[in-house]
């Protein structure tokens, strides 16, 4: 009996080799390094910078969040015989650098400062979901299971932060915002 022909997937899946995918795998694993190591930083600002519990809470949990997927992405350096390195993420640092932005230009203790705190961190989550979902295919193709189960998880934990996230907005804080004066009071 003639052996079946290997369909697609299970070509590209015994491809590990593949110089260019697995280089372009690793580049983006040192670019989401960065930018987690970049978040820890810009989730402490958040916190400081937003007046709502709900909300604080949100962002101090996803800090504890984010030290676990640095120590994911370590692991996943260690599998590939590599030492953990960060690659400046451009995208990561714009969306950053927005989010400062809108401390600066919005009054403190307000919901509208909250609502557009929220719109930031998700653009971050939004980020990392895209990031996390390609690697994720990436370490599928080239047979690499382990890693995408893990990287998985960390997928897993910034989709579960994108929606929290929009559910605080939408039941805790952006109903308030269009009935706030342009400059809080000031006591």
């Amino acid at each position: 009996m003639p052996q079946a022909t290997p369909t697609v997937p299970e070509k590209i899946r015994s491809s590990y080799s593949a110089t260019p995918l697995r280089e372009f795998f690793l580049a983006s694993l040192k670019e989401i390094y960065w930018a987690e190591q970049e978040i820890m930083t810009g989730l402490k600002k958040l916190q400081k910078a937003t007046s709502h519990p709900v909300l604080i809470r949100a962002f101090k949990d996803h800090e504890h969040d984010t030290r676990k997927h640095i120590a994911r992405l370590e692991k996943v350096f260690e599998w590939l015989n590599e030492q953990p390195q960060a690659k400046k993420c451009l995208a990561m640092e714009g969306i950053l650098k927005e989010a400062d932005e809108i401390i600066t230009q919005t009054a403190e203790g307000t919901a509208t400062r909250d609502a557009t705190l929220v719109i930031a961190a998700r653009k971050v989550e939004h980020y990392e979901i895209a990031c996390y979902g390609g690697l994720v295919a990436i370490a599928y193709t080239l047979g690499q299971d382990r890693m995408a189960g893990l990287l998985q998880k960390t997928l897993q934990d910034e989709e579960h932060t994108d929606l929290l996230l929009s559910e605080i907005a939408m039941h805790e804080i952006n109903f308030k915002a269009p009935d706030e004066p342009d400059e809080p009071d000031q006591e």
